[in-house]
């Protein structure tokens, strides 16, 4: 059983840049597959970005292209989400999640691990 530990978050200004980072309970040699997602209450769950056990090869999704990015630290085994140019409408819970395999999916259904989430506030 893996858990899941996201640090930063906050409130932002509208145009500012936020950094959430994410990292396992415990050391293992499992590889896995990390990625962020986000969730208004009431909504369904939305990809953001997602990036293979080793940082090689990752995904974004279409919405957050360029201003968001996705990294792996490999030795710490610590995932960071920086977000720039930030809209209030991105104002949501971010999810840490994790799966087994080295294929960064954009499907929530294929994460077996989540953290417990961390508030992103976007104000205009």
């Amino acid at each position: 059983q893996v858990q899941l530990v996201e640090f930063g978050g906050g409130s932002v200004q509208a145009g500012g840049s936020l950094t959430v980072s994410c990292t396992t309970s415990r050391r293992t040699t499992t590889v896995y597959t990390m990625a962020w997602f986000r969730q208004v209450p009431g909504e369904e769950r939305e990809f953001v970005a997602a990036i293979s056990w080793n940082g090689g090869r990752t995904s974004v999704a279409d919405s957050v292209q360029g201003r968001f990015t996705i990294s792996r630290d490999v030795v710490t085994d610590r995932v960071y989400l920086r977000m720039d140019s930030l809209k209030p409408a991105e104002t949501a819970i971010y999810y840490c999640a994790a799966r087994t395999g080295d294929n960064p999916s954009d499907d929530y259904r294929m994460y077996s691990y989540w953290g417990q989430g961390t508030q992103v506030t976007v104000s205009s």
